[in-house]
């Protein structure tokens, strides 16, 4: 992972390849950019030069707008770039953005200084988790093509008025624990299926919690079958690759409240016997985000050493075709025993979940998350970039929206109407997967609605549907890849701090 360091000096002095500064549009009846931030405090001379040269490129301070610049009687640094902010006022994600953007774009430097506009410690966080983020890549398979690549950058440094100020240093801190975790679900999810099956997948979750005061048990398909859990067998049935079921418990002395994190971890779907169309079916190697986003969270959650209990299940499985996989018509038991007619093998992340969902509420937690991308209508109904809320509680969905907001992440609440459970009704079993009736309508809806049938009374529960943002097929923007993205990981962080802080 790339290094990140603090230095208090004068911007135009401190070491590097490339120095990143700060603009906006100049407003009012000018045209063209103005400087902010700490390069707004150059020298009359460098400042001038900068200035004009950014005129005569036609910068516009317009967000996401780079220009570079020669640095030469301006800084230390060889090239200047310039990036765009927006006008302003700008609020965290912006900062975040921007770095991200800047530190993508001098791809291929060793050394970056970043001197962007931060006056807060969460504006120095977000623009530190930004600048991380933006240095990713992900090249464990590249052999003879690794040499064209465009290595990231290997050490950030951020300029900041004091480097010893021990808020700056936790600001910088937390940005690290959560990049990282981000990071760690990025290369889960990119890494190819077939290197990653489900054994392979609660290993890597294993290392990553080696060294933290976090326990892990396994359950392998012996112990899953001795135990009830149908949902995460038939789902597994198909593939020669068994599955399992990972609990990740984090307990700091002195914690009281309890979040329960359980995430969908399809190694890859086929989608089973209803198997799915071939076009664009290698990006399901991706259906286990969900898996993915809640053991790097527990991770962030453990390094930040948040005084909150958490436990996270991760529900794996691999939906394969063959001639022991599950049949549309099947009816399978779910942990606890309630009873699920399998109308489609492609709706498989919502039987893996129901197991989950019983078995975290064993452990009496407050609140459950889910994490999951789990149905195309989310990507139909928000996009690629913002993932559904639904909850059995107002005063939770907000919760967590509001989390998703202070960490950056689009998501949108979405309600459950209620004449969509009578769709799911089977006439051999307790519940269908999927309606008969109404298909498709309401599907991103419908999948949180089976998945309420297995949340008790009083239970506070919480569906994240990632679907549309957990993977980017498109090209690379502010500090997301193209790829595995991470998503949910830092929303979840932030609730853990909010439940820690007591206020939800």
């Amino acid at each position: 992972m790339t290094t990140l360091a603090l230095n208090s000096a004068d911007i135009a002095t401190i070491a590097g390849d490339v120095l990143v500064v700060a603009t906006v549009p100049a407003g009012g009846r000018k045209k063209g950019a103005v400087l902010a931030g700490p390069a707004a405090g150059l020298k009359a001379a460098p400042k001038r030069k900068l200035e004009e040269a950014l005129a005569a490129l036609g910068a516009t301070g317009k967000a996401g707008d780079v220009v570079r610049v020669p640095g030469a009687g301006i800084s230390a640094a060889p090239v200047v770039v310039a990036v765009g902010l927006g006008a302003g006022p700008w609020n965290d994600e912006a900062l975040r953005r921007a770095a991200g953007n800047a530190v993508r774009s001098v791809a291929g430097s060793k050394r970056a200084v970043l001197a962007l506009p931060v006056e807060t410690a969460a504006g120095l966080d977000a623009v530190a988790q930004g600048a991380l983020l933006g240095a990713y890549s992900f090249d464990s398979f590249r052999v003879d093509s690794k040499a064209a690549q465009k290595a990231p950058v290997t050490r950030i440094t951020l300029a900041v008025a004091d480097a010893k100020d021990a808020s700056t240093v936790a600001a910088v801190a937390r940005a690290k624990a959560i990049a990282g975790a981000v990071i760690l679900a990025r290369d889960l999810v990119n890494t190819p299926a077939g290197d990653l099956p489900p054994a392979a997948l609660v290993a890597a979750a294993a290392d990553a919690v080696d060294g933290l005061s976090v326990e892990v048990e396994v359950l392998d398909e012996k112990a899953l079958a001795a135990g009830g859990y149908g949902g995460i067998l038939g789902v597994g049935k198909g593939s020669a690759n068994p599955p399992r079921l990972a609990r990740l418990a984090y307990r700091p002395e002195g914690a009281t409240a309890h979040l329960a994190l359980v995430g969908k971890g399809i190694t890859f779907d086929t989608g089973g016997i209803s198997i799915k169309p071939s076009l664009n079916m290698h990006e399901m190697k991706g259906d286990m985000g969900g898996a993915a986003a809640t053991a790097a969270a527990v991770v962030a959650i453990a390094k930040l050493g948040l005084p909150v209990n958490v436990t996270g299940y991760l529900c794996v499985a691999e939906n394969m075709p063959s001639g022991k996989a599950q049949r549309p018509g099947d009816v399978i038991r779910a942990y606890g025993g309630k009873t699920v007619e399998v109308m489609d093998t492609d709706a498989e992340g919502r039987l893996v979940l129901m197991d989950g969902l019983v078995r975290a509420q064993e452990d009496k937690p407050d609140v459950i998350v889910d994490i999951a991308t789990l149905t195309g209508a989310a990507v139909v109904a928000l996009g690629s970039r913002t993932f559904g809320i639904m909850s059995n509680d107002d005063d939770l969905r907000e919760a967590v929206h509001d989390a998703s907001k202070r960490a950056g992440e689009a998501a949108w609440p979405m309600p459950f109407p209620e004449e969509l459970r009578a769709n799911l009704d089977s006439s051999v079993a307790d519940i269908m997967n999927i309606p008969l009736v109404g298909r498709p309508h309401g599907g991103m809806m419908t999948g949180g609605i089976f998945l309420a049938e297995f949340i008790k009374d009083g239970q506070r529960w919480a569906h994240l549907d990632i679907a549309g943002p957990s993977y980017n097929a498109g090209g690379p923007h502010g500090y997301t890849p193209k790829g595995g993205t991470g998503a949910a990981v830092r929303t979840l962080v932030q609730l853990a701090e909010d439940i820690a802080d007591g206020a939800v």
